[in-house]
């Protein structure tokens, strides 16, 4: 069936030379790629002029597809891989050659429809209508199982589009390193009651796709960042491209430098080429015998949404062994995986009872952890809740609430200058805000957003296309997005812009153990305000939507949806900007509001004070205790 699936996309006159090929793919990697059709091209986002299409629209898509491939950017290109292990832009290469024939054709009156990877077809529209509307893994609900997934993904009939790699918005590894840079300085404020990071260490892993920002991001926060990697190529190019200060791959190396920058308070980023287990347990040797704790902050960025496919390695073989046992015996990995994972949990448990503060950083690892039989459980929680709290329930959870979400642009034009011109614009519109008067909640966040920008030309943070991420509220982002759009009106940008944000944001994800993990109310495990996110999006400006089943933690474990908008300096887009950018923040607030957050009730009670045409349902807060006490007795 598979192969039949595939041959379809091709006339019978080559089918009989491409069967073979197929189930040749199919044996080996388990999924046919259609490697044969590979572009022989330089694979990157082009300036827009460039693309031979009819809409400026359509060309913006290409750019930002071309971009999600770039070798650059991405972390498998070969197999359509954008980051996280397994989130595809595509299923097959076919579907690539597809989708940019159609976007070269489309006009302002069609739509075109994309399952999972397959492109249905351009429909008859209209030009308000989205131009490009996406759906990633949409499986009936008993049937999300992670072994469904595999043998879905090996018939061709859906695939896993992560979050931006699927909707065709990832701007590499710089949009982690915006949210990792505010997550490790608001957990400095809120464990170690500090400002200042310096001299304080941070272990974590994974150098890949998403995780690779934690390097560059710890070095912008302050702290000395120890991170292990298992796979060499990773580390090489964080290393290349200056994000990764050092790599060594001795313990006794990395435990003398750790003393030497903690001790001068070094900013410093050293990728550790080895087992993260071997590290954490490394910290518990040197605490046993010199009774020093080595390190402040702990997380972990392998991808444990996908741990017994090649997201998470077993600290028992090496990385080269490791990968030979999973191709020749899957179970055997599987079990080796799973005692991977409690020892990793016991080595954190002992540094964190002589007092370092650990986060799940939304990868499922907790999850897996507690699956494997790790000591992870924390005594009466709910089944959301564990020993160690994820970085949404402590750290990012009320900054969602206010409405702060990770807001991007693209300049199509791929000038350096543009992105520098839309830097000074947003920084000017928040310092604006600021001077207008905002709350102290608020304030401290632009505070935090305005120092990003002013360090991101420092740290050479493009990879890939002139892109830029800023956390933002939804005064902030409708009035950087008008400001831009008069910019392009004006000729101060020469071509249009991408607005654009992660799926993992104040609306667009519905994750239990991660986005929404926070929300108490009972219904953390529903999915209406993703979905109504996507719906709400399309038809009030966007350019495109998408809506995916997975995304950060995983296959069946959470729907997330993402957008993109193309500003060209028309009052059209100024009206389509303001208007859907208001709604994809309101919804997810207006949600957290509903769910008891103060902060959400706070801000969405401010935005219906600046919008009469906003109403939202406010609950009433229970003041009596005993009243739910007397009820639940009779």
């Amino acid at each position: 069936l598979a192969l039949r699936n595939a041959l379809r996309y091709f006339p019978p006159e080559v089918q009989k030379k491409l069967a073979p090929e197929f189930a040749e793919e199919l044996r080996l990697y388990g999924h046919i790629y259609m490697y044969r059709f590979f572009p022989d091209i330089e694979m990157r986002a082009y300036p827009i002029g460039e693309y031979p299409c009819k809409t400026k629209s359509a060309a913006a898509i290409m750019l930002m597809i071309m971009n999600n491939l770039d070798p650059s950017v991405a972390q498998f290109p070969q197999e359509l891989v954008t980051y996280g292990g397994n989130g595809q832009v595509f299923s097959n290469w076919a579907q690539f050659w597809l989708v940019m024939h159609y976007l070269s054709e489309m006009t302002e009156e069609q739509t075109l429809v994309m399952y999972s990877g397959h492109p249905l077809g351009l429909f008859p529209s209209h030009p308000r209508a989205p131009r490009l509307i996406i759906t990633n893994g949409m499986v009936i609900p008993n049937y999300s199982s992670r072994d469904e997934y595999e043998k879905m993904f090996a018939l061709g009939v859906t695939m896993y589009g992560q979050m931006t790699a699927g909707s065709y918005c990832y701007i590499g590894p710089q949009g982690i390193v915006h949210g990792t840079v505010l997550t490790v300085l608001n957990a400095g404020r809120r464990y170690l009651k500090a400002e200042d990071l310096s001299g304080k260490v941070f272990v974590t892993s994974g150098l890949g796709g998403m995780s690779g920002a934690q390097a560059k991001a710890a070095v912008i926060a302050g702290c000395v960042g120890i991170i292990a990697e298992v796979d060499e190529a990773a580390l090489l190019k964080r290393h290349k491209q200056g994000w990764l200060m050092e790599i060594s791959d001795n313990l006794d190396h990395c435990i003398a430098r750790l003393r030497e920058a903690r001790k001068n308070k070094i900013a410093l980023s050293l990728g550790y080429h080895g087992n993260v287990v071997d590290l954490w347990e490394r910290l518990v040797y040197e605490l046993d015998k010199t009774g020093e704790l080595l390190v402040d902050l702990g997380s972990d960025q392998t991808s444990c949404h996908n741990p017994f496919n090649g997201g998470y390695y077993p600290v028992q073989l090496g990385f080269e062994e490791a990968k030979q046992l999973l191709s020749t015996d899957p179970g055997k990995f599987r079990t080796l995986v799973q005692e991977s994972l409690r020892r990793h949990v016991a080595a954190i448990n002992k540094l964190a009872d002589k007092g370092m503060f650990f986060w799940d950083y939304g990868n499922a690892f907790l999850l897996e952890a507690q699956r494997a039989g790790a000591d992870v459980e924390k005594k009466g929680a709910n089944k959301i809740e564990f020993r160690y709290p994820s970085y949404v329930q402590h750290i990012m959870g009320d900054i969602f609430s206010l409405g702060f979400g990770p807001f991007r642009w693209v300049c199509t034009s791929g000038d350096p200058k543009d992105l520098a011109t839309t830097d000074s614009i947003a920084m000017s519109v928040l310092e604006d805000s600021i001077r207008k008067g905002v709350s102290t909640s608020v304030k401290q966040q632009y505070h935090d957003n305005i120092r990003w920008i002013r360090e991101a030309g420092r740290h050479s943070l493009v990879v890939g296309s002139q892109a830029r991420i800023l956390y933002s509220d939804q005064r902030g982002r409708v009035s950087i997005a008008v400001a831009i759009n008069r910019a392009i009106s004006e000729g101060k940008i020469k071509a249009p812009v991408v607005l654009s944000r992660d799926h993992h944001d104040v609306s667009g994800t519905d994750s239990p153990f991660r986005e929404t993990s926070n929300i108490y109310d009972g219904s953390a495990f529903c999915a209406d305000m993703a979905v109504q996110n996507f719906v709400g999006d399309s038809f009030r400006g966007a350019t495109w939507v998408a809506l995916h089943n997975g995304g950060g933690v995983g296959w069946g474990e959470v729907i997330n949806g993402g957008f993109g908008l193309v500003l060209d300096g028309s009052k059209e887009a100024e009206e389509r900007a303001k208007m859907m950018l208001s709604w994809d923040v309101s919804n997810g607030v207006a949600r957290r509001c509903w769910s008891g957050n103060a902060f959400a009730y706070e801000t969405i009670c401010q935005a219906m004070k600046e919008n009469d045409t906003l109403r939202v349902t406010l609950p009433h807060k229970v003041v009596d205790e005993n009243i739910l006490e007397q009820a639940v007795k009779q």
